[in-house]
């Protein structure tokens, strides 16, 4: 019996295997999650391509380390900290825009959300179709339009370059805005909730070589308030009629008032569905 003990204690001294706590699975978890976002972010930017040629540089220093090429190894040594901060700034409107999105990320909204049912949404159906039939009217005379919708980033900077109107968003006062010849039809009109609140804002222009050389600053500026911002755009087009939808850095163009309906639900985030912590104390209830 002896003997098998000490078999046993000497396996477990020898070969040393380390205690697995849930901390290091969780550590694991943590540092996937961070580099498979993090390297599905950078394939979108332009770091991606700055790292080919970052792959490029390790494997040429690799090889002046393997053959002691003092010299070269001494300039890497002094650049190091140089290429870094180049790095940074060359990449800073790529890290600006993630840091952005990260700060919009409400990963515990739904966990802690203590409330009654969500009913209401971000603005009523009345503004939703009077968006939709001022869009549609103004398409058909090829009226320009550029209509920014609050998400849940607050719009607040934009809204001070414009002029104030604070009124409740009906098809005619959108209509009325952007009709040519007057004072506010130039800019960007602002709507949070139920209401119009500036009109004749300046918005960001977009820097996206993606975007059709066709369109003009009206289309790249309503792709540059939804790459700054989480808000939606909607953009009428005054040379051709047709209506677009910028969101998250992307354009959506020549949709029907269906699609512009369907986007608008989505925005609007109205449901009818009780908070899970709620939900689970009600299925709690019925249990017993």
């Amino acid at each position: 019996m002896e003997q098998i003990d000490f078999l046993f204690d000497f396996n477990r001294t020898s070969l040393h295997m380390p205690t697995v706590r849930f901390s290091d699975i969780l550590e694991i978890f943590i540092i996937a999650f961070l580099v498979y976002h993090i390297l599905v972010w950078a394939k979108n930017t332009r770091l991606w391509s700055l790292l080919k040629g970052v792959i490029v540089i390790v494997v040429f220093i690799l090889v002046a380390a393997l053959f002691n090429m003092s010299t070269i190894l001494w300039i890497v040594e002094r650049i190091f900290s140089i290429a870094i901060i180049a790095m940074v700034v060359i990449l800073q409107p790529e890290l600006r825009k993630a840091l952005e999105e990260l700060g919009r990320k409400n990963f515990f909204s739904n966990v802690l959300s203590l409330g009654d049912p969500k009913t209401q949404g971000r603005f009523s159906d009345r503004t939703l179709n009077e968006i939709v039939r001022a869009c549609v009217e103004m398409a058909k005379v090829r009226t320009g339009a550029l209509i920014v919708i609050e998400n849940n980033h607050p719009l607040t900077e934009f809204e001070r370059t414009g002029i104030e109107v604070d009124g409740i968003v009906t098809s005619q006062l959108l209509i009325n805005i952007f009709e040519h010849n007057t004072p506010l039809h130039d800019g960007a009109v602002v709507i949070k909730g139920d209401r119009v609140t500036a009109a004749t804002c300046y918005l960001p222009l977009s820097d996206n070589m993606g975007i059709g050389k066709e369109l003009g600053t009206r289309h790249r500026a309503g792709v540059g308030v939804s790459e700054a911002t989480d808000s939606l755009t909607i953009i009428v087009s005054e040379e051709t009629g047709k209506i677009s939808i910028a969101y998250e850095g992307e354009l959506e163009r020549a949709v029907d008032s269906d699609r512009l309906r369907e986007r608008l639900r989505i925005l609007q985030d109205k449901h009818t569905e009780e908070a899970p912590i709620k939900h689970l104390a009600r299925k709690a209830k019925a249990k017993k």
